[in-house]
């Protein structure tokens, strides 16, 4: 029989004073991610996503932040990582609809992406998942799914191999058959984002699972944060917005993945029911009766 591949399971970002008796000790000395990884095995890099300011500079992430990581964690751990939006952003972000488009240069960059790849190499062995995160694309900034691929086709054939690329869309008319051929004929996986107005990735994997392969990464955010955040203040230590039909529904696409082979990251956020550490519990107490494990 053949043996699962891993199931990884973490949290999107890490450092929460709230987690305090969940995941880290009153002694924990600043050590966060020291302390999280004795708990999870994997966990999803935010803040190097937010690289692209005014006068279109990019801040790729500090070596000595990046080596820091590094000797932070065990051998065997993952960092998934979300790529800089320098290189994901068609415009620069706006303050209102009523302002002006401004484009940004170093879109799909290969010489920029190749930078950051430089940048975060102390990581080693333990870079995972490389995920591209979209905007939602109007046709103000891509003309269509045709042109997005086109475009994004280029750049990924320039990319160095070694890595594992994957691709987060916030343009639910792009999740078609088209799409999912182009990610598997370019050994690409999707990203299954549960939220932000998109459909249920139960319903996608419904419709294009047999389309996943290999790798896939499932990203758990809920529908927004404003109405969570408020409930929650800055105290993101218990489950406030219980999705109970969801994680069975979860635990379910989990199966079946693992019984079709495919490798499988999941994150996990503080937004999707209040506190990201206690939603995982919660899953893994869903997956102990099918005997499910998280290496």
């Amino acid at each position: 029989m053949r043996k699962n591949p891993p199931l990884r399971i973490g949290t999107c970002s890490w450092k929460y004073e709230s987690w305090q008796g969940i995941v880290y000790s009153q002694e924990h000395g600043g050590k966060y991610l020291e302390q999280y990884a004795e708990h999870f095995p994997t966990v999803e890099v935010d803040q190097w996503f937010w690289s692209l300011f005014a006068g279109n500079k990019v801040v790729l992430p500090k070596v000595s932040v990046v080596r820091e990581y590094a000797a932070s964690v065990p051998e065997g751990f993952l960092f998934g990582i979300k790529v800089p939006n320098s290189l994901t952003l068609t415009h620069h972000y706006r303050k209102g609809r009523s302002e002006p488009l401004v484009a940004n240069p170093h879109f799909l960059s290969v010489d920029l992406m190749l930078a950051f790849l430089e940048s975060i190499a102390p990581l080693g062995k333990k870079i995972g998942p490389l995920n591209f995160q979209f905007e939602y694309l109007n046709r103000q900034k891509i003309s269509g799914l045709a042109e997005f691929l086109d475009r994004f086709g280029g750049f990924v054939e320039r990319l160095p191999g070694g890595f594992s690329y994957g691709m987060e869309i916030r343009n639910p008319n792009f999740l078609q058959q088209r799409y999912f051929d182009f990610l598997g004929e370019r050994g690409l996986h999707h990203v299954f984002l549960q939220g932000y107005y998109m459909p249920s990735i139960f319903e996608v994997y419904g419709n294009f699972g047999d389309k996943v392969k290999a790798k896939t990464v499932i990203r758990l955010h809920g529908a927004g944060r404003e109405e969570i955040e408020a409930k929650v203040g800055d105290d993101w230590s218990r489950i406030v917005t219980p999705r109970d039909a969801e994680l069975h529904h979860l635990v379910d696409m989990l199966g079946d993945l693992g019984t079709r082979g495919v490798e499988t990251f999941l994150f996990v956020n503080n937004h999707f029911e209040g506190s990201a550490p206690r939603t995982i519990a919660r899953i893994e107490r869903l997956m102990t009766p099918a005997k499910m494990r998280r290496d």
